[in-house]
């Protein structure tokens, strides 16, 4: 990813998954990250999730306003009651402004 400019909002989700309906989760993530992209204000999207089922996602948008807008799509909204009815044992939200950003890449 290349650097982020000064002010992006970055939303990182820190989710425990369950053991359930695997593939119903996989079809959920692709979708909603299909439908992030397309929203206004939408930067990039990072995401890891380990063996122990603790993943870890970051979504960049361009100000605060986009973020919310994004927190606030009907078809997110969706998903989202989803993955606490099914998908999550707990997750934790933060939101953060980037005041600094860089990259390296081994030459």
């Amino acid at each position: 990813m290349a650097q982020l400019p000064r002010g992006t909002i970055s939303v990182i989700f820190v989710a425990q998954r369950t053991d359930a309906d695997a593939a119903g989760y996989a079809r959920a993530a692709a979708m909603m990250e299909a439908l992030a992209v397309q929203q206004k204000g939408y930067i990039a999207m990072d995401s890891v999730r380990g063996s122990d089922g603790l993943g870890i996602t970051v979504s960049y948008w361009t100000d605060e306003a986009s973020a919310k807008a994004w927190r606030d799509h009907p078809e997110h909204t969706a998903v989202r009651d989803s993955g606490r009815d099914l998908w999550y044992s707990d997750y934790s939200l933060h939101v953060a402004e980037v005041t600094r950003s860089y990259d390296w890449e081994k030459p």
